[in-house]
């Protein structure tokens, strides 16, 4: 790797992601001693430190988040430049990343990247799943696909996905507990609780003719994996909050059913987003193109 300037951005901004060393030499396909080294080089030739070093970790000191910043805008910008030369080309090409969350990336999302890969043979794609919320800009992100609509003002988002939740709960459940006739006689059942990034925990949202009900519920089990809940909630373990997209085909099989069908909660849509810039390469719109034309089609 040369030691020119838009490398060293490039490497500062994989250690930033990364939070080590060798995380960084690894993704860089160099040695650890060698991605030190270019740090001592880098705080040495600027006259201060940029990351607190530990055993395992590191953290940005305020001059490495304030050098970080500026070189993921750089980088940012470099990247634009080179997609508005190259736009009159018609085939899309180059570096595209991408994010979804864990278990829908997995399961949806990674089966449409190998099906873009083969429409786009000159574009590599590079996935990322992860079980957070992600900084699209600070991560360096062409893309990503979340449930729900981004609050970043810094992104623009199309939905590719209208999807409602749904109250549920197992036969056995009902059986042993009843059903649940308001919103408030919740508070007097087992509810499964999936936490998710940065909502309250256990406050459920319900509406109705125009009016909205907020409840505090709780319950003996919770996760932030939307996989585990599910299963739970069909060993009968209690009531859940679920979207329209996982609970098709046991709402349809009977395994669980729905409950307070009268009342609404917040959607679940399905969105697209991506940095607000005035310039989108052809790789990330004929990807969002391609997402969209998919989530169109019937289940």
């Amino acid at each position: 790797m040369k030691n020119d300037a838009s490398s060293e951005l490039v490497f500062f901004a994989l250690l930033a992601r990364h939070g080590s060393l060798s995380a960084a030499a690894r993704a860089l396909d160099i040695t650890p001693p060698a991605a030190t080294k270019r740090l001592a080089q880098m705080e040495q030739r600027l006259g201060v430190r940029l990351v607190n070093r530990t055993t395992r970790r590191i953290s940005l000191t305020s001059e490495g988040e304030t050098y970080l910043e500026h070189a993921t805008r750089i980088l940012a910008d470099i990247r634009a430049m080179e997609d508005q030369v190259a736009g009159s080309r018609a085939e899309p090409r180059g570096l595209l990343r991408v994010n979804a969350t864990l278990g829908f990336g997995r399961t949806v999302i990674a089966p449409l990247v190998s099906d873009y890969a083969r429409l786009h043979p000159d574009v590599q794609v590079q996935l990322e799943v992860t079980d957070r919320p992600v900084d699209l800009v600070q991560q360096g992100y062409d893309v990503a696909v979340r449930f729900g609509q981004p609050a970043d003002s810094r992104l623009s988002a199309r939905r590719l996905l209208s999807n409602r939740r749904f109250l549920c709960a197992s036969p056995a459940y009902l059986r042993r507990h009843g059903v649940p006739q308001t919103p408030a006689a919740l508070q007097e059942h087992r509810c499964i609780i999936h936490r998710q990034n940065d909502e309250a925990y256990g406050v459920w949202r319900f509406t109705r003719d125009r009016q909205t009900e907020v409840v505090k519920v709780g319950g003996a089990l919770a996760s932030n994996d939307g996989d585990i809940v599910l299963g739970w909630a069909l060993d009968g373990h209690g009531i859940l909050v679920r979207s329209e997209w996982d609970l098709a085909k046991y709402l349809e099989t009977g395994r669980l059913r729905r409950l307070l069908a009268a009342y609404t909660l917040e959607p679940a849509d399905l969105f697209v987003y991506y940095p607000s810039r005035h310039h989108m390469s052809a790789r990330v719109r004929s990807f969002i193109d391609f997402l969209a034309a998919r989530f169109e089609q019937p289940a």
